[in-house]
This record gives structure tokens, C-alpha cells and sequence, in this order.
């Protein structure tokens, strides 16, 4: 392993040699190429064997608060079940550290048009595997000539991260559909931890979506209520949470199979609401609105 390291992750023909031999340009070494003065560039690898073990002895687990490799994670996503089926809401924003790397990420995967699984964590593991899990539940429908339940769907993907356990994988996701049985939300993550529930919010600013959502959570809620609420718990996640904002995406799974509702911006939200549409209080969701007597119009 060494010596294939040493054979690709270092320059082999000597830098005096080149300078004597015309063949090659000055270019190969300047800033014309595109590199440093001091060579070609180099790809080098750490010195290791295990790359698993590395990871465990230096990032942070919790249980070691002075690790050198400190991985943040930010994003909220929500999912609840009520009468009219499943209201899943997210947000789009993806960090890298303390910097925003993208505002316009698909944090809801269409498993298929009757499950859909949400992202947080590591957005490459939770892209792919649920991706995978979209593979499987085909070849189980195409096996049984039945569509797959959400408790198989999510046993799937549990037992697939589980095999995978202490390697690096980073995810907390929900499996949200209908099936047979009626609506149905699993919660998943990377340690294959699989639970059944009403109710989960998940990420970074998950704490500020459970305020809004245990304030107004009931099973009775009207479809235009539960899209209301899943809009403003993500808003208050999103306002208070640096890792979580830019736009909401909402998703509402119903017997015939989840329909797209809406993208908001957040920002449009704080001041003007996302609009004139069933369910909004007609005006922006910020304190200073909500406060103001003459700004105050109610929707009829």
C-alpha cells in the first residue's frame, strides 16, 4: 500500500532534470498551468490502515469533547400523521461547517409515489441509501405484486445502515407514507435505531419545529390546519436556527399518494406569510407583525 502511495502521490521526474531538458515548457511549473510555483500537484493520502479507526480516535462522538475533527450537522425536517394522512415539511438549506453551501437542497426523497423519506445528517448517506431503498421496494412489489408497507420499507433501510454501523455513516431520517394500514412515519438513523410514531422533527433546529408542533399538534386537524402548521413550524426553525432556513418545502401524503403543496420562502414568511392561501393568518409569521394592530389583516 505504501509503495503504491509513494508511486502516485509524488512527482517521479526530478524538477532539475526537467528545468535542463527543453521538451518541457515553463509552464508545466509557473502559474500559467493553473499551479504553485513549486511543482505539479500531488493527491496524498494519510498514512493509515484503517480509515474506520481513524475516524472513531478523531471526530466527535460525544464522548470525547477535545476530538480534532469536530463535524457539524444542520437541518430541520418534520413529519406528522393526522386524520388526512401525513404532512411532511423540510427545509433546504446545506452547511459545511459554519458556512451555507447550498439554499436549494432536496431534503424530501421520492421513494415512490406513496412513500417519501426525508434527509438530515450526512446528505450524500441519506441521498443514497434512501435512493437504494427506492430500488428495493420495486423489486419487492415486482416479487409480491403488492405495494411494500412503510414498516417493511423502513426494516429495509434499518437493517441495511445497521450492516454499516461504526463506519462513518451519519443520517436521521423518516419513512412517511400510506399504506394498507392506513398513514404511517418510522424514524431511522444511522445506528439502526428504527421507531413508529405520530410525531418526529429531526436536525439541528428540531427543538424550535417541536415548540410550534406540540403547541398546535392534534389528530383532528384539517388538511389546510396541518399544511399550516407544518409551514410555520419549519419557519420558526428556520428563524431561530442558523443551520436550517432559506425555503420550506411541503409535502401532504394522502390515500392516492403524497402531492407537492409548496415551496415558501422564509424570509417572504417573516414579513408577508406565504400568502393568500387556506389555512395562512394573511399576514407575515415575525413578532413585530403579529404585534402590530394597523399590519394585522385577518384572511377571511
Amino acid at each position: 500500500m505504501n509503495s503504491l502511495v509513494s508511486k502516485f502521490s509524488t512527482n517521479n521526474i526530478p524538477k532539475q532534470d526537467v528545468e535542463d531538458n527543453e521538451e518541457y515548457s515553463d509552464s508545466m511549473w509557473a502559474s500559467s498551468a493553473g499551479y504553485a510555483t513549486n511543482g505539479l500537484p500531488t493527491f496524498r493520502l494519510p498514512s493509515l490502515q484503517q480509515p474506520t479507526d481513524f475516524l472513531r480516535l478523531h471526530t466527535d462522538d460525544h464522548a470525547d469533547p477535545s476530538c480534532r475533527i469536530k463535524i457539524k450537522h444542520g437541518t430541520t425536517t418534520l413529519a406528522f400523521r393526522f386524520k388526512g394522512g401525513v404532512i411532511v415539511a423540510v427545509d433546504s438549506r446545506a452547511t459545511a461547517g459554519s458556512y451555507i453551501a447550498s439554499g436549494t437542497v432536496e431534503k424530501v426523497i421520492r421513494i415512490n409515489k406513496f412513500l417519501l423519506g426525508t434527509m438530515a445528517g450526512g446528505a450524500a448517506d441519506c441521498q443514497y441509501w434512501e435512493t437504494y431503498l427506492g430500488i428495493m421496494c420495486r423489486l419487492h412489489e415486482l416479487r409480491n405484486r403488492e405495494r411494500i408497507s412503510v414498516a417493511a420499507a423502513s426494516k429495509y433501510l434499518s437493517n441495511l445502515v445497521y450492516s454499516y454501523k461504526g463506519m462513518g455513516l451519519s443520517m436521521g431520517t423518516m419513512i412517511c407514507g400510506w399504506d394498507k394500514t392506513g398513514p404511517a412515519i418510522f424514524y431511522v438513523d444511522s445506528d439502526g435505531t428504527r421507531l413508529k410514531g405520530d410525531l418526529f422533527s429531526v436536525g439541528s433546529g428540531s427543538t424550535f419545529a417541536y415548540g410550534v408542533l406540540d403547541q398546535g399538534y392534534h389528530w383532528d386537524l384539517s388538511d389546510e390546519d396541518a399544511q399550516e402548521l407544518g409551514r410555520r413550524s419549519i419557519y420558526a426553525a428556520g428563524h431561530r436556527d442558523a443551520f436550517s432556513g432559506n425555503t420550506i418545502n411541503l409535502f401532504h401524503i394522502k390515500q392516492d399518494g403524497w402531492d407537492f403543496i409548496g415551496n415558501y420562502d422564509v424570509s417572504k414568511m417573516h414579513y408577508d406569510g406565504p400568502g393568500n392561501i387556506p389555512g395562512a393568518p394573511g399576514t407575515g409569521y415575525g413578532y413585530e407583525v403579529r404585534t402590530n394592530p394597523e399590519a394585522c389583516v385577518v384572511a377571511d
